[in-house]
């Protein structure tokens, strides 16, 4: 196993882990703000958790048609111009009297130019650092994210209390700015990992080859549908708490740096398949008790435990990776990476279409049960992919399938 060290003594990863540090501050602070202006305009559960996640629905229309772009385009590029677009939209969500339409206009073109941000950062990790050290650095990454959370709710939330929703997304405003030239001046320009134009078709060849696997369909679909569940009852924090929204998303946040931390650095490389049943059970589980509407401690310490279980994404990103060819591991981490953003945004309007029909308490517990269901389910056709015998001369570019475990 590779040491922490080891992985900063790559040239470019600290520059890589600083420029996605501002862009995911810029996210936090801004994604707060933004569903706190919408739910103090509009008093809508609904529309407050689809402005904070609706816009990952639109990764979708990226998945389909832009992601040939994550393998066939300079990430430096990619991820330099990403910055700069949603510096843009964020600032004009910042103008004062924007009509509630126009919100969801900005936010939905901020989601279609991010399908390609997931795939481009995965696909330029595994370059960094290689294949040996890609689940050490992703949990790396991982931390850096949940650590930016804490940071980034933690100070919304207080920059709420004392300044308006518009004044801290231009702050986030500044922070993407901030993304952007650190990725133009710490990253090393780099040719393209794989050959030819991006293009509808190609995009579609590709996902189309990359779902023609069944271990690695059942591999998406846990990464994805429980993720996507319970991140759309998390999505109702600003009306189960409003007060306390932040708090919440922080604590939820710490929980997913223990989890990353532990499957990343202390559990063996050999133990960690066995990890991804029992970790998205832990995801969705502790959301089951908000059914009794409890407190806001109590609340944050579910949050907390519960997020633990996001660490199941390391374990089957490690699997995803042992099934994809290298020149499209780009591709294959950025369709899981626009496929759960986009179930998370369908997760958060059907979050969010509950709670106006009953509450944000009942509309959680649902989510979670749901998401319970979806892993039991997936654990059966796991052991049943288990019993088949292994795929052979799977064409050109396809690794031979091994049986799934525990998918």
């Amino acid at each position: 196993m590779r040491s922490y060290r080891s992985l900063f003594r790559a040239p470019e990863f600290t520059p890589f882990l600083l420029s996605f540090a501002f862009f995911a501050a810029a996210q936090t602070i801004g994604g707060l703000a933004l569903g706190t202006l919408v739910f103090r305009a509009t008093g809508s559960p609904l529309l407050s958790a689809v402005s904070m996640f609706g816009p990952q629905l639109a990764q979708l229309a990226g998945a389909a048609f832009l992601l040939s772009g994550a393998d066939r385009l300079p990430p430096r590029a990619v991820l330099s111009g990403l910055a700069l677009a949603f510096a843009a939209g964020t600032g004009v969500l910042a103008l004062p009297a924007l009509p509630v339409w126009a919100v969801f206009a900005v936010v939905l073109l901020q989601g279609l130019a991010a399908s390609l941000g997931g795939g481009v950062r995965g696909g330029l990790l595994t370059e960094i650092l290689s294949k040996d050290g890609y689940v050490l650095g992703r949990s790396v990454y991982n931390m850096l994210w949940g650590l930016t959370q804490v940071a980034g709710f933690a100070t919304g939330g207080a920059l709420l209390a004392l300044l308006s929703p518009r004044t801290c997304l231009l702050l986030a405003t500044t922070l993407y700015l901030a993304s952007a030239l650190v990725t133009r001046l710490g990253l090393a320009a780099r040719a393209p990992r794989s050959v030819g134009r991006p293009s509808v078709s190609a995009t579609w060849r590709t996902n189309a080859l990359l779902w023609s696997s069944r271990s690695r369909r059942l591999t998406y679909l846990g990464l994805w549908v429980p993720n996507g569940l319970v991140v759309g009852g998390d999505s109702l924090y600003v009306s189960y708490a409003p007060g306390a929204a932040g708090t919440l998303y922080a604590c939820g946040a710490l929980g997913m740096f223990v989890g990353d931390l532990a499957v990343g650095r202390l559990v063996p490389p050999a133990v960690r398949p066995r990890l991804a049943t029992p970790l998205r059970l832990l995801l969705a589980v502790p959301y089951l008790f908000f059914v009794l509407r409890p407190g806001v401690p109590l609340s944050a310490l579910a949050a907390a435990v519960a997020s633990v279980g996001f660490a199941a994404s390391l374990v089957l990103q490690e699997r995803l990776m042992s099934l994809t060819p290298d020149d499209l591991a780009g591709q294959a981490l950025g369709l899981h990476a626009t496929g759960m953003a986009a179930l998370q945004g369908v997760g958060a309007a059907l979050a969010g279409t509950l709670a106006q029909r009953t509450s944000p308490a009942t509309a959680m517990t649902l989510m979670a049960a749901g998401s319970v269901t979806v892993t039991l389910a997936l654990a059966v056709l796991g052991r049943r992919e288990e019993r088949r015998p292994a795929v052979t001369g799977a064409g050109p570019g396809v690794p031979s399938e091994p049986a799934a475990v525990d998918s």
